[in-house]
């Protein structure tokens, strides 16, 4: 017990902050400053759009941002990633806050963190890397749909019509718009999101969510828009932490939404992190730390009233681009989104609900990277197939279901490339030192087949048909140097192959079996067939010999000439 508690200790002290991570943050902490204040301009619209789509209001959002960010910055993987409130963990907030409320959400957000700590010293990061890049392509563009699709009630000014399906609800507020226009809510949201799809095209590095945002809310305040709904109240500074919110009575049925919340933060967060390291030179984040510290920023949200964070793509890319080289970025950014909490609160009450959405809807169309989808459509129709089926999944059904489909799918797709590699070739016999004419009897009466590619059960049942279906001679030669691989189904049926040879009278020689496939065919007790009265081979002459004395025994062949036998011994 004790050793296994110093275990557990060493694992948890691996992924804590080192001295390392205090000696990054002072390398130059003037770009450091610039970086942070610029993604937090940028974070700032997306924060309070985030929280209000989530259902638990602007104030949630900004407090996600706040604390989520600041942890996140200190214990996770990453030195450049930037956490916070983001259009994914929406999607999938959206169905919980209708079905448990916000303190549903809450408690779904403590569960998850505690889930992703749990992954963080399990090392369960590295297997993000076995993702297939259509899937991830699918989903961002699922995601994108989805979180464009959600705003249009506020962009169109009319109350959020009842449902907990985006598409539904999409429609219905169309139709609501339809009857009753208000178009000063909709012109706000177009004229955002083209501030900044253009103004993105032109200056890049400027952050034009900010100045689209700040101009409409100048406009619906000047011009008196009472069309333009803006936030409401905010609290000016952050609540104190509390666990009043927690349900223990309703944790089982909770259970099922904190692992898809959790899983969702683990997949953005190390999806966004790979996509900093591949922006940079020398960045590598650590996986399992990155979970670490996004679990620790999602047990402590929600008890600020935040919702569930994840690592944000377009926070961290625009963290890179203004020269971000440690974590003093992320914690500025956090440390001027609390400034603004505190001085700025009644300012930012007044920014349009319609505005914010069309923050939002620029976003979603900046999500999709229409070259990288060209690709994956052009690369292979397996591919594209999983691209569209996990988009799909992820508009219709919900994030998780999409992500499990999208591997299933894929896993199915790879298996049977796999399983079409395995071939059953027959191979002319080695002549040896063998005259013509006894060469020519011995091709009459054995037969050799090279297998090549991996044995497994995905194709291990074409493998017995085309064995099975051998001619009618003496003697079969298995080849296996080339099996790259073997399990169970492979093993049990290339016995059954055997004795169904063996059923016809066919003697099976095996040469060439690989070491690391010993225990799998003795598991099944088709190695027993394989060496019976010494069957097994280490190279395919020595079989082919074997097959020869079997043929001289059972008379099929001549036996060797005297001289022959002299020639041999002399050898």
């Amino acid at each position: 017990m004790t050793t296994a508690l110093r275990r557990a200790a060493a694992r948890i002290s691996s992924l804590l902050p080192s001295r390392a991570d205090l000696a990054q943050v002072r390398r130059d902490p003037r770009r450091d400053l610039l970086a942070g204040l610029t993604v937090a301009i940028v974070a700032l619209p997306l924060a309070l759009g985030f929280g209000v789509s989530s259902g638990l209001g602007a104030e949630a959002g900004l407090a996600t941002a706040v604390i989520a960010g600041a942890l996140a910055a200190v214990f996770g993987g990453s030195n450049l990633q930037v956490s916070g409130p983001t259009g994914a963990m929406t999607v999938v907030l959206v169905p919980i806050v209708a079905r448990y409320g916000p303190a549903g959400v809450l408690t779904v957000g403590l569960m998850a963190g505690v889930l992703l700590v749990g992954l963080a010293v399990l090392r369960a990061g590295r297997y993000m890397q076995y993702v297939p890049a259509p899937v991830v392509e699918g989903f961002t563009l699922g995601i994108a749909c989805v979180i464009g699709l959600q705003q249009l009630p506020n962009a169109l000014g009319v109350t959020k019509p009842a449902g907990d399906r985006v598409l539904v609800v999409a429609w219905r507020a169309v139709e609501e718009f339809a009857r009753s226009p208000n178009w000063t809510a909709a012109g706000l949201a177009v004229g955002v999101a083209a501030v900044m799809l253009l103004g993105a095209r032109w200056r890049p590095t400027v952050p034009f969510s900010i100045v689209a945002v700040i101009a409409a809310t100048a406009v619906a305040q000047l011009a008196h828009l009472d069309a333009a709904k803006p936030i409401g109240d905010l609290p000016s500074g952050l609540p104190m932490p509390s666990l009043s919110f927690l349900d223990l009575g309703s944790l089982g049925t909770l259970l099922a939404p904190a692992v898809a919340v959790a899983a969702l933060a683990a997949l953005e967060s190390l999806l966004s992190a790979s996509v900093a390291d591949a922006m940079t030179v020398g960045q590598r984040h650590d996986p399992d730390r990155e979970l670490f510290g996004q679990g620790l920023a999602n047990i402590a949200a929600p008890l600020f009233g935040g919702v569930p964070a994840t690592g944000a793509i377009a926070r961290t890319a625009v963290n890179v681009r203004t020269g971000a080289s440690s974590r003093l970025a992320s914690l500025v950014h956090a440390a001027v989104l609390a400034l603004i909490v505190f001085a700025a609160a009644p300012l930012v009450s007044r920014i349009p609900l319609a505005a914010l959405a069309g923050v939002l809807l620029a976003t979603a169309i900046r999500m999709v990277e229409v070259g990288s989808l060209r690709a994956m459509a052009k690369a292979t129709r397996s591919d594209a197939l999983i691209l569209v089926l996990t988009a799909v999944a992820t508009l219709a059904l919900d994030l998780v279901y999409a992500v499990i489909i999208g591997l299933a799918v894929a896993g199915t797709l790879a298996l049977r490339a796999v399983a079409q590699q395995a071939r059953v070739e027959q191979v002319p016999l080695d002549r040896g030192d063998h005259s013509d004419e006894e060469h020519a009897l011995l091709a009459e009466h054995i037969v050799a087949y090279r297998i090549d590619g991996p044995l497994f059960f995905a194709a291990a049942h074409r493998f017995l048909l085309e064995l099975t279906e051998v001619a009618d001679v003496r003697v079969v030669i298995l080849r296996m140097s080339r099996v790259s691989t073997m399990d169970a189904t492979g093993a049990l049926v290339l016995k059954d192959a055997v004795e169904k040879l063996r059923r016809r009278g066919i003697v099976v020689l095996a040469s060439g079996i690989r070491a690391g496939q010993l225990q799998v065919l003795d598991s099944v007790g088709a190695l027993d067939l394989l060496r019976g009265d010494g069957q097994e081979y280490a190279t395919t002459p020595e079989a082919i010999r074997a097959a020869r004395d079997h043929l001289e025994a059972a008379g099929v062949l001549p036996p060797p000439r005297p001289s022959d036998t002299a020639e041999e011994a002399l050898r």
